[in-house]
């Protein structure tokens, strides 16, 4: 069995007859810092156990926020990444990452 190549971004078949794929994919403009409402929590499962502190609801293009996960993670002092819509630090870090977020003029619930 071969692989297929390229991206059909998880669409396997439509009965639209009139159905496109968008192989540009939308462009999405990341709202300025006043306008992010984010959310931190903690989290530990599907993590054998290990703490995490998610970061989530960030509007924008991957590029920033990967960007603001590695100030995130400069400011804690921890590991972790930004992947799937979401920005994790490793540990509890709840109450640093949102002194951090609100002192950068993030909303933070």
């Amino acid at each position: 069995m071969s692989k297929q190549k390229g991206n059909n971004y998880g669409f396997v078949y439509s009965t639209d007859p009139h159905f496109q794929l968008n192989e540009e994919g939308e462009q999405v403009q990341t709202l300025p810092p006043e306008e992010q409402r984010l959310r931190v929590t903690l989290e530990t499962k599907h993590r054998a156990g290990k703490t995490v502190t998610l970061i989530m609801g960030f509007v924008g293009k991957d590029e920033d926020r990967e960007e603001l996960g590695k100030k995130l993670k400069n400011s804690c002092g921890t590991g972790g990444s930004a992947k799937d819509g979401e920005i994790i630090l490793q540990g509890d870090h709840r109450e640093k990452a949102k002194a951090w977020l609100l002192k950068h003029q993030y909303k933070v619930k």
